[in-house]
């Protein structure tokens, strides 16, 4: 894969506008357990390899597991996530996917329960600027670092 190009060198400015957003909602008071999580859901849904990369490593200097991480694309079968993450997780599929889904009534409803309007506004931003991320990443080819380390060989 070859990058299209870099889009901080191209729009400097503009993507300084970008990390501001970023600085802002990573600063909002949301649990960042709970942002990473939200992140590597909606970069799970749309396949950003490099937003993967950064933000579970990002989860696990944070402290969180990798059995959560491993098991974050089935979070609705796993008893590992409190009922407020799974309302965000919620959320942030309706939204990641909203062309399809229309933010339907019953999740906003189940996002509400575990989330006073401020903290929604928040978690929807937080939601909006991971998908716009995603979509700078894949659309220009972002490479994630590589470990060049030797892999080991798996033998079944």
């Amino acid at each position: 894969m070859t990058p299209r190009m870099n889009a901080f060198a191209a729009a400097p400015d503009t993507m300084q506008a970008m990390l501001d957003l970023e600085q802002h909602v990573s600063g909002s008071g949301l649990e960042p357990s709970l942002m990473e999580l939200v992140k590597t859901r909606a970069s799970q849904i749309n396949g950003c390899a490099f937003c993967l990369h950064m933000h579970t490593r990002d989860a696990r200097a944070a402290g969180e597991s990798e059995e959560r991480l491993h098991l974050l694309s089935a979070w609705r079968e796993s008893p590992l996530y409190s009922e407020r993450e799974r309302a965000a997780l919620d959320w942030t599929e309706a939204l990641t996917l909203v062309a399809d889904t229309q933010a339907p009534d019953d999740v906003y409803e189940h996002a509400r329960r575990y989330f006073d309007e401020e903290e929604l506004v928040k978690l929807t931003l937080l939601i909006g600027a991971i998908n716009i991320w995603n979509r700078i990443a894949i659309g220009f080819r972002s490479i994630h670092p590589v470990d060049t380390a030797p892999q080991r060989e798996i033998v079944s």
